[in-house]
């Protein structure tokens, strides 16, 4: 019995229950600003490693900037496991005129992880009010499950208000982020 952790023991079977209720196993929930500090290290982590192939999210640089420069934005978290403390992804958007825009994804690398954000994105945009810019491989997945692209001009235009770019024939756009031009494509349903 030398061993036995009493705090150790009865605190984890409490603090399991009392984070369940916050955020359940196998359910997307929308965190508060106060959640969103208390998670703002872990949902950096998650966005850091979804975006590792490409050198980062241009704004996220550190966990102030989940409640700091992109504390506007809504937050939905998934745990995924038997682990209370922690969440496995995180899908991220902020309210626009056109309606909800998909702005970052993360995930802790993990096939299921990557599944559930993904299933989750494509499945809210298909809904109207919900809109993404993508590229790559993203977008690919994206429209295989038949997540509808924007092609015409004048939705796109209104969608992306604000920001300047050049159309493309084929539906798809180039614009400048973070100081360099990318080609893009609208997918979703926005609010126009």
């Amino acid at each position: 019995m030398d061993n036995f952790d009493l705090t150790k023991y009865f605190g984890s079977q409490y603090f399991k229950d009392a984070i369940n209720e916050d955020l359940p196993k196998g359910k997307w929930v929308g965190l508060d600003n106060t959640k969103q500090g208390e998670y703002a290290d872990n949902i950096f982590d998650l966005i850091k490693t979804a975006y590792s192939s490409i050198g980062g999210h241009s704004n996220y640089n550190s966990p102030s900037d989940v409640i700091g420069s992109e504390g506007d934005s809504d937050y939905e978290v998934i745990n995924l496991d038997d682990d209370p403390s922690d969440i496995e992804a995180v899908s991220v958007s902020k309210k626009k005129a056109a309606g909800d825009k998909f702005v970052a994804t993360g995930h802790d690398g993990s096939k299921i992880a990557k599944s559930a954000v993904v299933n989750h994105k494509a499945d809210e945009l298909k809904k109207s009010g919900h809109f993404i810019e993508v590229s790559g491989r993203i977008k690919d997945i994206l429209l295989g499950k038949g997540v509808p692209m924007v092609t015409d001009r004048e939705t796109i235009e209104k969608a992306m208000k604000g920001k300047e770019i050049e159309l493309n024939d084929d539906g798809s756009y180039q614009r400048k982020i973070a100081g360099k031009m990318h080609t893009k494509v609208l997918l979703g349903s926005p609010s126009v």
